[in-house]
């Protein structure tokens, strides 16, 4: 929890961690109104598909040149930037008033996002550096901070009525605090390094975490799809019980979150991410016993795994020698991203397939690859 205290108690930290949360409420504050804005612009569940595809696509079309806008403006002010973009892009989708004037929307809102995103995680590894302290785990705490403040914000939807005016006192909230930290960390630039020509070796360690961040973030967004259909279709459980693999997950990720600095500085990057591959599969292990209560105990056991993975491979990624910080943090979101969006809907035609069960054994044997992975980036480490 040190790092929470260090966030807490230092402006310093405190910007660059709620540029994670600013994120999430955003994103979160849109998600709520996916049916709303489905069923005001009357188009049907391909079409909206199609339109969060393209929401998909700006996430990805800003990546190749994200790094290179961020060392030319400094990685603060790319940061700050990308929040003022990010506050105005989104309010876009919630006033489209046609399907195509959605698509374009939607297209902005993930572009400005994926720059923010590549901006916040390149901003916080170079402070690590800069500091010598560690808060990238917590910052990515706070990110599912935010997702928590957007579902409490769903409670005001009956007294607000309008989409729009919600979206515009998220973005209110956002901006505010924004604007009270952003002096904070607006002068930090990316520490200048020694570039070394392009080859396989160096590539090499960008490739393994790049299937770490694919496979982790893939089976994340699997997790948060079908959890519920699997204790109620596999499990059996109670209606009650549906949602609670869900809650646990979340519960266990972002409190694994925000202890998983002090963690990473006792035993190090590469073995808190091989100890999260192992509870992740073990987390599995209970989830295909298909006992009710095993199964959710796995499902909160696996968010504990998952939650200190993703933050130490964008750590990790940013200190690649002779890699620029900002062109790690770009492969590594750019093949977790890629993972979070495909592996739901490949894992659901698995599913439909073959079976559900099918599917979390497919999870398990993902876990696995992250431990092997791990493995072999230890082995070179040694070496």
């Amino acid at each position: 929890m040190n790092s929470l205290k260090l966030i807490l108690t230092n402006p310093r930290y405190f910007g660059p961690a709620w540029v994670f949360a600013s994120l999430n409420i955003l994103f979160g504050t849109w998600a709520i109104y996916i049916p709303t804005v489905k069923e005001q612009l009357e188009i049907n569940k391909s079409q909206l598909g199609i339109a969060i595809f393209f929401l998909s696509l700006g996430v990805f079309t800003v990546f190749p040149m994200a790094s290179w806008i961020i060392n030319r403006v400094g990685v603060g002010k790319a940061t700050w930037y990308g929040v003022i973009l990010s506050c105005l892009s989104a309010l876009f989708p919630l006033i489209a008033p046609s399907y195509y004037t959605l698509m374009i929307s939607l297209f902005l809102f993930g572009l400005t996002n994926g720059f923010t995103d590549i901006s916040m995680n390149t901003l916080v590894t170079e402070l690590e550096k800069e500091d010598k302290k560690k808060f990238m785990s917590a910052s990515h705490g706070f990110f599912s901070l935010g997702g928590v403040i957007a579902g409490l914000g769903s409670f005001a939807i009956v007294f607000l009525g309008n989409p729009a005016l919600h979206m515009a006192i998220a973005v209110a909230l956002v901006f505010g605090v924004n604007f009270l930290f952003y002096k904070n960390y607006l002068h930090v630039q990316a520490a200048p390094i020694e570039k070394e020509p392009f080859n396989l070796k160096l590539f090499k360690p960008l490739l393994l975490l790049g299937i770490i961040s694919f496979v982790a973030m893939g089976s994340e967004g699997a997790i948060v799809d079908w959890s519920g259909l699997f204790l109620k279709e596999v499990s059996l459980a109670p209606e009650a019980l549906w949602g609670a693999g869900f809650l646990g997950f979340q519960t266990t990720m972002t409190l694994g979150r925000f202890l998983g600095d002090g963690i990473s500085n006792r035993i190090g990057s590469l073995r808190i991410v091989t100890l999260g591959a192992i509870l992740a599969i073990l987390g599995y292990v209970l989830v295909l016993s298909t006992n009710t209560y095993l199964a959710i105990a796995g499902f909160g056991l696996s968010g504990l795994g998952f939650s200190v993975i993703v933050p130490e491979i964008f750590r990790i990624g940013g200190n690649v020698k002779g890699v620029e910080s900002s062109q790690g943090v770009a492969f590594i979101a750019g093949t977790g991203y890629s993972g979070f969006l495909c592996a739901p809907p490949l894992l659901g035609m698995l599913s439909e397939r073959y079976s559900l069960t099918s599917t979390f054994y497919t999870l398990l044997g993902c876990a696995l690859l992250i431990f092997l992975a791990a493995f072999f980036l230890r082995r070179r480490q040694r070496g």
